[in-house]
């Protein structure tokens, strides 16, 4: 009789609680996104469990040396072998490091993060992953030179970082410029940075080396900044062959609106996009200088436009568009020969919206040249390339009225008055002196002439 009332009451139990209480439980999704190759004093850490019951505690463990840094991370307000359904997910955003677990040093370690779900049997999952302990800060130290900087040029500064560093460069505002090892200089590293036009002679500058824990350091440097007075024009739309451009551009009409309209959006926003696209190219660069000497213009050519010009578009005489125009306007004759600036590796010949046919050559270390609206390609992509030799002819194809060379550089993606460039004295001095390279003599005295109409410092013949 005993045992026939121990069956019924096991009945009786069954029929109150689902099976799937005694028998089921769920597995619990782990994510840490991003997960760090690196953890310091305190590296912050995200963490995302999903369980459709919830998840009853969350440890993370930073394993190093055979032992166990563990700690709860996170626990349910209260734990329940009564499953629910359609919790909501757990995100966690937690600190890790030595903060937490003192015993931790540099080097190799794993770290365990564990989770058990809030149901009857409460399931335990878990993820792991190796990172790098680096606890010592970074430290950097500028080089002592003075540093003259014009606004909208080109500047180098060398420095040596140390300590637990991964990365490390120059800021310019908010603008960030990569280093690069000086060559024949062991463990010293330079970078070439810009001061964009458009920012105030004010932009703080400095180098710095930092590391995936967060941990900056900082270095200031002696330098003067020049500002520079741009030129403003205004150019009336109706002066232009709108037909020509807008339909060269968009022959398939994909943009919308009146002739006008699409040139003001190939104006806008197709600018920005080709830009993108070229200074996306720095990342290709090689790690080496593939030029000599200073930058070749298209000799004997006039300067129709120069770097930096502001353009105010008007149609029916009212403001339509403006834009600053970032580079040189460079024109002799119909289709004339385009030389390749200085030395280097094709990296980009091809149609570019308002470039038109358009050319990047690399120069090595961030340097690249940038040719564009040309009639032909006389070279392609992947080409090595001498100084002076003919890589095109130029044209009207892109946003061009009439036949001519755009011509600019950019240093890390950055884009920059190229007349510094084409001066053998300021390449001499501003750059190749602080890499301990010379220049001959002949080279300096040399030179190239300068465009005519542009205003700048003449360069003897």
């Amino acid at each position: 009789m005993k045992i026939i009332l121990a069956i019924v009451a096991v009945v009786v139990l069954l029929a109150m609680f689902p099976l799937s209480l005694l028998v089921l439980s769920t597995n619990t999704a782990l994510k840490v996104d991003p997960a760090p190759k690196v953890i310091g004093f305190e590296t912050p850490l995200h963490i995302h469990a999903e369980n459709s019951h919830g998840v009853r505690w969350i440890t993370v463990d930073v394993q190093q040396d055979g032992k166990s840094h563990e700690s709860r991370v996170f626990q349910a307000k209260e734990q329940s072998f009564f499953p629910k359904r359609n919790v909501p997910a757990t995100d966690l955003n937690v600190k890790i490091g030595k903060q937490t677990a003192p015993e931790l040093h540099d080097g190799k370690a794993r770290v365990v993060v564990a989770a058990v779900s809030n149901d009857f049997r409460g399931k335990s999952d878990s993820i792991a992953f190796d990172v790098d302990v680096m606890t010592a800060p970074p430290q950097v130290v500028a080089d002592g030179v003075q540093h003259y900087i014009n606004q909208g040029g080109t500047e180098m500064v060398t420095f040596t970082p140390s300590g637990a560093w991964t990365e490390a460069g120059v800021k310019v505002g908010d603008q960030t410029f990569r280093s690069f090892p000086l060559p024949n200089h062991p463990g010293q590293y330079f970078s070439l940075f810009a001061l964009f036009w458009s920012l105030p002679t004010d932009t703080p500058i400095s180098v710095f080396a930092g590391n995936p824990t967060g941990a900056t350091a900082k270095a200031g440097f002696w330098y003067k900044v020049f500002p520079k007075q741009f030129r403003k024009s205004t150019i009336a739309l109706e002066s232009m062959n709108l037909e020509r451009m807008v339909n060269g551009i968009d022959p398939e009409g994909k943009l919308k609106g009146d002739l006008v309209q699409r040139f003001i959006q190939i104006n806008q926003e197709m600018r920005k996009q080709n830009n993108k696209t070229l200074a996306d190219l720095r990342f290709q660069t090689e790690q080496k200088f593939l030029w000599t000497g200073a930058f070749l213009p298209m000799v004997d050519s006039t300067v129709e436009s120069r770097f930096a010009d502001d353009r105010t578009y008007t149609w029916q005489g009212k403001k339509v568009d403006e834009q600053t125009h970032l580079g040189f306007d460079l024109a002799k004759v119909s289709h004339t020969p385009i030389p390749a600036s200085n030395d280097g590796r094709v990296l980009f010949a091809e149609r570019l919206g308002i470039y038109g046919n358009c050319i990047l050559i690399d120069h090595g270390f961030g340097l690249q040249t940038i040719y564009g609206h040309l009639s032909e390609f006389l070279v392609k992509k992947g080409d090595m390339v001498k100084k002076g030799q003919i890589i095109g002819k130029t044209g009207m194809t892109g946003l061009a009225g009439g036949d001519h060379l755009h011509f600019t550089m950019q240093v890390d993606g950055v884009q920059v008055n190229a007349v510094e460039w084409w001066d053998p004295h300021w390449v001499r001095d501003r750059i190749l002196s602080k890499m301990d390279v010379t220049m001959p003599d002949e080279a300096v005295k040399g030179g190239y002439p300068v465009p005519a109409g542009h205003k700048g410092k003449k360069r003897r013949k």
